[in-house]
């Protein structure tokens, strides 16, 4: 299980200064820290960069890339920006991501196939929605399958993400164990061992509690390890998930173990 670091957001104010300042110093530094913590690849969350798209996406990549060679998960919905950190990258690059959305079925999934990148697929619905049940789940991920297939890129380049829910819906609880099903099955049900991603940080949003926070986050990224999770999207800076998760692929693994293995 592949951790992926989801610590360079816009939505986080020295991020955004950084960026405002064109300055990449912050950038780089949290980059690093990222590296220094573990991270497998990093990922890059803009949102949807609605001034100055390519150029200030070329800006984060540009920056991250200086101080690492990781791969980058470029995260946002805006398809200039991502066709601009698609060319500005070095590095290998997943695009974050695709849904049956129309809209990205158009814009952004042909840029996998133009710059030969990996892609992460959301099991949404076409309107967006959160599927409640496992069944509507694979029919999406068929779907998907499907409209990859039919873009000329290999289904072997698509990532798929579950969507783990918030634990404070109604029904997160609920929701939350079918995600692990799903993440189970997939492979078996699309016939070919398909990888799956899942933002860790989506289970506990609004707790408040820090202490539980990291509790209930390190008892589920066991469970998707033990499900056969491939990456595994979380803020890797909080030492105490983070050493949790490197200790779960370790179990989840099954290699000749060793306690020089463990954080």
């Amino acid at each position: 299980m592949k951790l992926v670091a989801d610590n360079i957001r816009i939505t986080k104010a020295e991020i955004q200064k950084s960026l405002n300042d064109r300055d990449p110093l912050p950038v780089r530094t949290l980059a690093q820290r990222c590296a220094a913590a573990g991270a497998h690849a990093i990922d890059i969350n803009t949102g949807p960069l609605k001034k100055n798209p390519e150029s200030s996406m070329t800006f984060f990549v540009r920056a991250v890339q200086s101080v690492t060679d990781l791969p980058l998960v470029i995260d946002t919905t805006n398809p200039l920006a991502m066709a601009a950190g698609l060319e500005a990258a070095q590095n290998p690059v997943i695009i974050n991501g695709i849904s049956l959305e129309p809209e990205k079925l158009s814009h952004i999934l042909p840029l996998a196939a133009r710059y030969d990148a990996d892609i992460v697929g959301f099991l949404l619905a076409p309107d967006s929605r959160v599927p409640r049940e496992n069944e509507e789940r694979f029919e999406i991920a068929l779907a998907l399958v499907g409209a990859v297939e039919a873009a000329g890129i290999s289904p072997e380049r698509l990532i798929l993400d579950p969507v783990v829910p918030p634990l404070s819906w109604d029904d997160g609880l609920a929701r939350a164990r079918e995600v692990l099903e799903t993440v189970g099955m997939l492979p078996e049900l699309l016939g070919f061992p398909v990888r799956t991603m899942a933002g860790l940080s989506n289970l506990t949003t609004g707790a408040g509690d820090k202490g539980k926070k990291n509790r209930m986050e390190i008892v589920y990224l066991s469970m998707l390890a033990a499900a056969g999770l491939d990456y595994l999207m979380l803020d890797i800076l909080n030492s105490e998930v983070s050493a949790a998760a490197r200790a779960a692929d370790l179990m989840a693994r099954g290699e000749i173990f060793s306690w020089a293995g463990v954080d």
